[in-house]
């Protein structure tokens, strides 16, 4: 017998506290990603949800369906997204998209998918496009641009073209949805390293649980105080998967010799005051934004390192980010950070015939 739900069914399942399968997240989703769900059905569908709560099944159909809608770029997954899921309701400055570039400065290949501003008042998108980036390239283009410069920018609102049938539901219930923490796992690229950022604690089995089932080795982390980052201003809780498991670590930063921050010393503005923000740390401005930054950047590489060796795991995780630590200070410091983000800038807008 073929495999055909409906909404009713589909929100009866939810309505009484049932999960769905993957195969029917993955009905849902692709209904959404295609416009065939009418929004009285849509509302209805993610109000439903958030009431039962996400299962890791059903996020993983909803990755496979968006995935399988997205646009395609040939770059290879032997790649790194340092990404955060946002809703930390701080606005701290882009502390993923600096610690992005420190990464790539450093010879990793990075392919960071980003949105528009999530929980700040400038999204991964928002400082690039004010640091200069040019985020309006085909595909094609995009790919030439990581060739030359080993860094791309994967706009979600571009390569993800079913999004926008969700767009108005979302913001007409304004609560937040399932759609808000898959971000991290659907990079088009399907990148094999992964150092991701969870602000709400509720959130992170499911990350992990869908790491789990992809086979997938990454890192995953939240703030104490719920910073979406490996957190300067406390603790910070670390979830390492590799082959199939998960082993929980604790970091405190004074433990890698990074003085404790204050929130405060964190927080953003506008993508013009983010921009220079930015631009200061690669400059080689001291002080607690760069020592998040490098941080950050320190977990990538970790994370990178993972994906090529898993085996390296068995190494105590701050030996491992304090050897990180070393290289992402000494990219900034040598200036290879502002030069790799010039060059960034430069390949993206000969791509988009954009005369300087």
């Amino acid at each position: 017998m073929s495999f055909s739900p409906s909404w009713p069914q589909i929100i009866t399942t939810l309505i009484d506290g049932d999960d769905m399968s993957v195969s029917e997240a993955d009905w849902a989703m692709t209904q959404i990603m295609t416009g065939q769900a009418s929004e009285a059905a849509l509302s209805a569908f993610l109000i439903a949800l958030r009431i039962k709560g996400e299962t890791v099944n059903e996020v993983v159909g909803f990755r496979d369906a968006i995935l399988e809608h997205a646009r395609s770029v040939a770059i290879t997954p032997q790649s790194l997204d340092i990404v955060g899921t946002g809703g930390d309701r701080f606005g701290t400055v882009n502390v993923s998209t600096m610690s992005s570039i420190v990464a790539a400065a450093a010879g990793i290949p990075v392919v960071k998918h980003g949105n528009r501003a999530a929980s700040s008042q400038s999204g991964s998108s928002d400082v690039l496009a004010s640091l200069g980036v040019s985020l309006e390239l085909t595909p094609e283009q995009l790919a030439r641009v990581f060739d030359r410069t080993g860094i791309a920018f994967i706009y979600a609102g571009h390569f993800h073209p079913g999004f926008q049938y969700a767009g108005k539901v979302r913001k007409e219930i304004g609560v937040p949805t399932v759609f808000n923490f898959l971000g991290p796992l659907c990079n088009p690229v399907r990148p094999e390293a992964s150092a991701v950022g969870v602000a709400q604690s509720d959130r992170v089995p499911l990350i992990v649980g869908v790491f789990q089932t992809r086979g997938a080795n990454a890192l995953v982390f939240r703030g104490d105080e719920g910073l979406d980052e490996l957190s300067t201003v406390g603790h910070s809780h670390i979830w390492e998967v590799t082959r199939g498991g998960v082993t929980e670590h604790d970091l405190d930063p004074r433990d890698l010799g990074i003085a404790r921050a204050n929130i405060e010393d964190l927080i953003g503005q506008d993508a013009a005051y983010n921009a220079q923000v930015a631009r200061k740390v690669f400059a080689g401005d001291a002080g607690p934004v760069r020592d998040i930054v490098l941080l950050n950047a320190a977990a990538g590489l970790v994370a990178y390192d993972l994906s090529l060796d898993p085996a390296s795991s068995e190494t105590p995780m701050l030996e491992r980010l304090t050897s990180k630590l070393v290289i992402a200070a000494d990219t900034v410091d040598s200036g290879a950070a502002e030069r790799k983000l010039a060059a960034w800038i430069g390949a993206t807008r000969d791509e988009a015939g954009v005369v300087s």
